[in-house]
């Protein structure tokens, strides 16, 4: 092994869950003296990769190397210290990081000084730290979840020895409080109520690189959300792997449903959250939901799989019955919510009859969005070691069936707004049309549409005047 400092990741360590409380660590983060005034002159190039968890991972690292002194470029050229913040979820996400490693290695050719960092999920699997390690030499550190506070010492430490420096912990995880943030929107923001997973589906990498689900304390999230108010905040996203078992290790009942219930209190005009295990998803939660006016009507709500031998090989906890009770449930409370889920198609030993109760269950909730992907084995996972027996060709085919029937409701659904009238929180200017303003409805319909003396961060009504697909267009309604 290259000279240098290492702290490996295990596998096997990360599978151990244990009774031993979380440890909530308030004071925890403090900048050395030595790291204070590392980054005045320097510049960093972030690039994030994955879910809204790694997003929130990507404000906190804005925010500790800022306070270092560092500047952030969007120029990867002009950068002294490129980190890459990586998605393990699927095998293709993987593969676009180590093309991005490949390409961006002509960089320290003309600036050998450049540190090249690589953390998140990745960082947390033996088999991609050993890659890494043999393979991409102009990675200088690596680090994981678990351990983003230690990142001012672990810059220092490789910027000075000019040596490699690896420090990966596999363990269940702690709840660190006082981390700086550096937020990437100025009317919506991500909120981390939890971290990590217990669920252990067959073939999810998370829970071993986000180790077990650990709760904030309901006051922390509170006195974050007021902050936000008060600081003009129109919308926040509670962030979970798996939302509906917040404060299952705090011993709060209802847990989630307690603290729905509380964010909304506070006023914020809009309340989102992801992700949502329809295992955990309680009649109490669905009440909140139908209670509050500014808790959206919007659920993301994964099914995976339609048939019910795949999900209980997929070890999902769940029958596609209960599936559908679950929804009819919640769309009888709450007759205008919108549903988004995930899917998965070529599931090892998926048959032909299989993959139809799935487009069966498709046809059942009408889904206004799918993300849909073809299977994906993760190496460590009980999933990875069952024989991937679906031909690619029949998986391609599948996926583009599911896709097209998605698309099909994805449209039909959009067709009932035409003529009616959405709230709108107006992220800006469209990205295709500088006429246009863009945004999303409280069903989380992404909107473009035209108006005068708009702003980013006010809430438009806007009627509905033409449907696309995965959109609609409008016009803004003079007040």
């Amino acid at each position: 092994m290259p000279k240098g400092n290492y702290q490996l990741p295990s596998l096997k360590d990360a599978k151990i869950r244990t009774r031993e409380a979380v440890k909530i660590e308030h004071t925890l983060f403090k900048l050395p003296e030595t790291t204070r005034n590392l980054g005045v002159g320097r510049k960093f190039y972030l690039r994030t990769y994955g879910c809204q968890a790694n997003e929130r991972d990507s404000e906190t690292i804005v925010g500790i190397l800022v306070a270092m002194g560092f500047s952030q470029t969007q120029n990867e050229e002009d950068a002294d210290f490129i980190l890459l913040n990586t998605c393990a979820v699927r095998k293709n996400a993987e593969d676009k990081v180590l093309g991005e490693l490949g390409m961006l290695k002509k960089l320290k050719t003309s600036n050998p000084d450049l540190i090249f960092g690589l953390c998140g999920c990745m960082a947390q699997e033996e088999e991609i730290v050993q890659l890494l390690l043999k393979k991409y030499p102009q990675v200088d550190l690596i680090f994981g979840t678990h351990n983003i506070h230690r990142l001012p010492e672990l810059l220092y430490q490789t910027m000075m020895s000019k040596e490699r420096t690896v420090e990966v912990y596999s363990k269940e995880g702690d709840v660190i409080e006082n981390l700086p943030v550096k937020r990437f929107g100025k009317h919506k923001a991500w909120v981390n109520i939890m971290y990590g997973c217990d669920k252990f589906c067959t073939y999810c990498i998370v829970p071993y690189t986000r180790g077990k689900e650990r709760s904030r304390l309901m006051n922390d999230i509170l006195i974050e959300i007021q902050e936000l108010k008060d600081q003009g905040y129109k919308e926040v996203t509670l962030l979970g792997q798996n939302v509906n078992a917040y404060g299952k290790d705090l011993g709060i009942e209802s847990g989630f449903a307690t603290l729905l219930d509380e964010v909304a209190k506070i006023g914020i005009p809009r309340v989102r959250f992801t992700t949502s295990h329809p295992w955990d998803f309680t009649d109490q939660m669905i009440d909140v939901i139908a209670k509050h006016d500014n808790v959206m009507p919007a659920i993301h709500l994964p099914v995976q799989s339609g048939n019910s031998d795949m999900l209980k090989i997929m070890g999902r906890r769940y029958t596609s019955e209960e599936y559908r009770s679950l929804y009819d449930r919640i769309i009888t409370k709450i007759p205008n919510c919108t549903f988004s889920t995930d899917i998965i198609v070529g599931f090892p030993n998926e048959t032909e009859e299989q993959f139809q109760d799935t487009l069966d269950m498709v046809d059942y909730c009408k889904y206004d969005l799918a993300y849909t992907f073809i299977y994906s084995p993760r190496e460590g996972t009980p999933a990875a070691n069952m024989i991937d027996n679906v031909p690619a060709d029949v998986k391609s085919e599948r996926l583009q069936r599911l896709n097209e029937k998605v698309g099909q409701y994805s449209n039909m659904n959009n067709q009932k707004y035409v003529g009616k009238e959405v709230k709108v929180l107006v992220d800006g200017l469209s990205k295709k049309n500088d006429q246009v303003y863009s945004g999303y409805s409280e069903e989380n319909k992404l909107i473009n549409f035209t108006g005068e003396n708009i702003h980013e961060g006010d809430i438009v009504r806007v009627k509905i005047t033409d449907v696309k697909s995965w959109s609609l267009n409008g016009e803004a309604i003079e007040e």
